[in-house]
């Protein structure tokens, strides 16, 4: 199956199958050759992205629900194709606890499970927050229509920049993390803006208080931060 039916059928099909409906919920994979298809369902928002090797070659997400073994969702964003952006996707769908099934003309493709999407961290975030030079925390208010989201599973995340008004994408990345004992650690797989940093790990502390996540260490680019991020309602 080629790239490019796979992304023009996978979520764009209304296709019947006589679905066993488990949680969607975490992060999934799929391998095409030597294409990865890294999926993750949070909260109500999908990220769908992939990747061939240390290139990234595109991604999407948007907001979803499940109706009748349907994914129902509407694009936010699409690295692709921004024509794509505010129109509705759905796709039937069968879940097992280790495998997800969906629909393309070709036939069938199955996802691996990768995690449950169980973790302290698990969540769709948004910054609210950032640490001044004297030390107190000035709240971050939106403006405009632009948006940054970031979203962890239980063991991968990313995070997207976009402005679905504008139908803009400006960047993205993601890869496998781990948090304990108040280490937070990310290991890079793709980077849509600099693929040279693909492999490697960042380091930064990180804490949960009330609710919020607290992040601190070092940029990529070497600038210390301490940020302080909200889940999405």
């Amino acid at each position: 199956m080629r790239i490019i039916l796979f992304i023009a059928f996978i979520f764009g099909s209304t296709c019947s199958i006589y679905a066993q409906t488990a949680s969607i919920t975490g992060a999934w994979e799929f391998n095409e050759d030597d294409k990865t298809h890294h999926l993750f369902f949070m909260d109500g928002m999908y990220f769908h992205t992939v990747s061939q090797g240390s290139k990234f070659i595109m991604t999407r997400g948007g907001s979803y629900e499940i109706k009748n073994d349907q994914i129902k969702s509407t694009i936010l964003f699409n690295s692709a194709d921004s024509s794509q952006v505010g129109l509705p996707m759905n796709v039937n769908f069968s879940a097992t606890d280790n495998a997800l099934s969906l629909h393309a003309p070709e036939g069938r493709v199955y996802f691996k499970r990768i995690d449950d999407g169980k973790a302290p961290l698990a969540g769709v975030w948004r910054i609210t927050g950032r640490m001044q030079e004297d030390g107190k925390i000035a709240a971050i208010h939106q403006s405009g229509t632009r948006q940054t989201y970031k979203m962890l599973t239980g063991t991968k995340f990313q995070w997207v920049a976009i402005d679905p008004e504008k139908k803009q994408f400006s960047g993205t990345g993601g890869g496998s993390y781990t948090f304990k004992d108040g280490k937070y650690t990310e290991n890079i797989e793709f980077f849509s803006r600099d693929n040279s940093r693909v492999g490697a790990s960042l380091a930064f502390d990180g804490k949960l208080e009330d609710g919020a996540w607290h992040h601190s260490g070092l940029s990529s680019k070497g600038a210390k931060i301490y940020e302080v991020w909200s889940r999405i309602k």
